[in-house]
This record gives structure tokens, sequence and C-alpha cells, in this order.
């Protein structure tokens, strides 16, 4: 982009590209991930409003935190999931809106740990160590064992494939902004 007569030359640094792993920005403009109570329940209302961010000139636009794996399930809020290809069908709405206007879309990957009841999947609520839930319901976590902490890897691997799927890059494959998250070996 031409800097601007009307900007001070100081801040054309902001509207440059910047390579990001394996993609490239259009600019330093980035969306942090943020909640919109949208999630999973109303895929097409948040892509559009993602979408009218790229619209905007953001370079980077992000999901919401998506939660990795059903041992996550953060019921009674609605955020994103990233567990099945349904969900990848619901990030692909959101992408293509992004990308349509030049932006790269990323994700945030996420896995509660104790601060999840697990209300919709039932499954029991892990951690580092056996805890209460500090959010007011009453249950307890249990302890992670050397499996789960290798199942819990398992699943954000999963879990960026799964993104990598959608992709979250414009005209790559596979390609993601998701690569600004840390993906455990």
């Amino acid at each position: 982009m031409a800097p601007s007569s009307t900007r001070d030359p100081r801040y054309d640094i902001l509207f440059e590209p910047v390579r990001l792993g394996p993609v490239t920005t259009k600019n330093r403009f980035y969306q942090v991930p943020h909640c919109t109570g949208m999630g999973w329940v109303r895929p097409r209302t948040l892509a559009e409003m993602r979408g009218v961010k790229a619209e905007g000139g953001w370079g980077v636009v992000n999901t919401e935190y998506c939660s990795i794996h059903p041992a996550s399930d953060d019921q009674l809020h609605i955020s994103a999931t990233l567990w099945d290809d349904t969900d990848v069908r619901n990030h692909r709405l959101m992408t293509d809106k992004v990308h349509a206007h030049g932006a790269l879309a990323g994700a945030e990957l996420w896995f509660s740990g104790s601060r999840s009841a697990n209300i919709a999947t039932r499954l029991v609520s892990m951690d580092v160590a056996s805890r209460p839930n500090g959010v007011g319901h009453p249950f307890q976590s249990r302890a992670m064992d050397k499996e789960d902490i290798r199942n819990l890897r398992r699943w954000h691997r999963s879990a960026a494939l799964r993104a990598v799927s959608a992709p979250f890059a414009p005209n790559s494959s596979p390609s993601l902004s998701i690569a600004l998250s840390h993906v455990p070996p």
C-alpha cells in the first residue's frame, strides 16, 4: 500500500505486509481472539461479523477460543469448537468471508482443564491437579496422568490439522494463521 499523503509517515510501517511463519499478512492490524456469544450456535452471523472486520482493513482476523475436544466443553457459555468436520465446515464460513477481503483467519486453540464442567458432553473434567472448579460450579476435576497428557497433545495436533483443512489462510493449502498458536510436537 502506498503511503497516504494525509498520514503521518511514522505510521507507514503499520500498513506494510508481515510474514508470520508460512503466511504473510497484508498489514500489522491483528484482531485478537475475542468471544462474541455466537460461537458454534450462530456460525453464519459470526462469519458475517468477522468478514466485516476484514473488509474494514484488518490483516488478521481471529476466531474466539476454540475448544479442541469434547473434554473441554464450555456449556453454558457459547464459544467455538474444533472437534470434527462439522466444526470445520462452520469455520469455513468465516474463513471464506475473511479471505474475500485479503485477510488471514486465525483460531485460538483452547483446552479448559478444571474450568469446564462438561455439561453437554458429561466427560469428567481434568487438569494438572485435582481441584474444585473456581467458577461457582459444584464439581471437582481429576488429576491428569501421563496418558491424559499424551491425549491432550494429540487433541491439540488433531485440532490444528482440522483447522488446516478449513484452511485459515487465503489461497493456500495447507497453511494457516493458527500457526500463531502453539501446536505441541
